[in-house]
């Protein structure tokens, strides 16, 4: 069967690609395959990880392209040179378009770091969303996966992990909780649920 080509968005350190670079080794994610990484910083180290497992990084920066137009032009010219099938946002800061999710449906998966309908939305990202669950005292939050469509965080929801809350958490005590026992577990095995609905499509 084809794997279903894959690529990773990514703004910062990468965390979350590297999960998903591991759960290729690893054998976890067996019908998809990484084959680009898009940064929208040039400085994320999100690219030097992309190196280190020996996949193309591109970077495409809103700033330096000059309008949302552009930006999303250069990362559609990127996709189509590569073949990509499935997109997955690993922190990927940049708010993308109506436009543009709507020419990939259900093709787009994004990792957000609460259990949603909570903490999510616009403005919520980051250390924010961990700041607002433990200034609302939650004792439960977690990750969600969902498809990505013109309302941020708005997408069907694919995969859900709780986390607890500890007491003397703070947000970043929380968001590598967070990290280590819902995003990085969720991540990769919600890539290769929906890679392995798209190859099975791909032979019918």
């Amino acid at each position: 069967m084809d794997k279903t080509k894959i690529a990773v968005f990514v703004s910062g350190g990468g965390t979350n690609l590297q999960a998903l670079i591991d759960a290729e080794t690893s054998g976890i994610l067996t019908s998809g395959e990484i084959v680009l990484v898009v940064a929208s910083n040039p400085e994320a180290y999100a690219l030097e990880r992309a190196k280190k497992a020996g996949i193309p990084g591109v970077v495409c920066s809103r700033k330096a392209l000059g309008s949302q137009e552009a930006f999303e032009a250069a990362i559609s010219e990127q996709l189509t040179a590569y073949g990509i099938e499935l997109i997955v946002l690993a922190g990927f800061m940049s708010i993308l378009s109506e436009d543009f999710t709507k020419q990939w449906p259900e093709r787009i998966i994004n990792v957000h770091p609460s259990l949603i309908p909570s903490f999510c939305g616009k403005g919520f990202y980051g250390l924010r969303v961990h700041e607002a669950a433990l200034a609302y005292g939650v004792k439960v939050t977690g990750a969600t996966v969902h498809f990505v469509n013109e309302i941020p965080d708005g997408g069907r929801i694919i995969a859900q992990k709780a986390v607890e809350v500890q007491e003397g958490d703070t947000p970043e005590i929380l968001q590598r909780r967070v990290m280590e026992q819902a995003e990085w577990i969720i991540l990769p095995r919600a890539a290769e649920q929906i890679s392995a609905e798209i190859a099975k499509e791909k032979c019918k």
